[in-house]
């Protein structure tokens, strides 16, 4: 793993990179050849349960946007929060009420990143939730002065049409900083590394959305897709 500076760390930026390229991944049946006479069983990987959806966020459940930024390159953007070390995420935010939810998708990664040139692609229809452990429950709930359950997730999906140099850890100076590195990762690589409460909506975001991340190698794409159909059966 390579630490690259791709920006600059000053008062004004911060754009600190991870390379994860070299590294294998630990969810290597995701790029194995699908098989339907020879089914794969997975052994080394504690199987998430399925991520729950709905039409409208449930009561109790804090309304949320996802933001999946995919680079011209297919690869999905990532950071690492300043005050939880090894945790890695895709950049996410609450939405206000009665705020159009794909501006505060737009307003989101603005806020968290400091990107400007994306593109929207696609969006889920339907809502992702997820509880929150108890510790990060009681925890989050003191910060916000609520008594949520967890979070009740809608997810965009965007094209970054920027330079990376765009890329800025403070943001936009409207919020405090959440992240203190970045990478560019593999769709699988997105799943290894998510905390564990939040992989079966990573999962399910990455499931949908996987089309759009591969272009010349169609057949990755076949092969992630039917990698995580197994995931999910073998939870049954």
């Amino acid at each position: 793993m390579a630490v690259t500076a791709s920006g600059f760390i000053g008062k004004s930026a911060i754009s600190v990179r991870v390379d994860f390229s070299s590294l294998p991944s630990k969810f290597s049946y995701l790029k194995r050849p699908f098989s339907a006479s020879k089914p794969l069983v997975v052994q080394s990987v504690a199987l998430s349960p399925p991520a729950r959806t709905v039409e409208s966020p449930p009561v109790g459940y804090r309304k949320n946007v996802g933001i999946c930024l995919v680079s011209p390159c297919r690869k999905i953007f990532t950071a690492s929060k300043i005050h939880v070390p090894d945790t890695w995420q895709m950049p996410q935010g609450g939405a206000d009420e009665g705020e159009d939810l794909r501006n505060a998708a737009f307003r989101e990664l603005r806020e968290e990143t400091g990107v400007t040139s994306a593109e929207f692609i696609a969006e889920i229809p339907n809502w992702l939730t997820y509880d929150f452990p108890r510790d990060v429950k009681d925890k989050l709930n003191r910060k916000w002065r609520t008594s949520y359950k967890g979070q009740a997730q809608k997810w965009f999906l965007f094209k970054f049409t920027g330079k990376e140099e765009e890329i800025n850890l403070l943001g936009d100076g409207t919020a405090k900083p959440e992240f203190k590195v970045w990478s560019w990762m593999l769709p699988e690589q997105v799943i290894e590394h998510a905390v564990y409460f939040k992989r079966p909506v990573y999962e399910h975001v990455i499931k949908q959305f996987v089309p759009y991340f591969v272009d010349e190698e169609k057949k990755d794409s076949h092969e992630l897709v039917q990698g995580l159909n197994v995931h999910k059966a073998g939870q049954k």
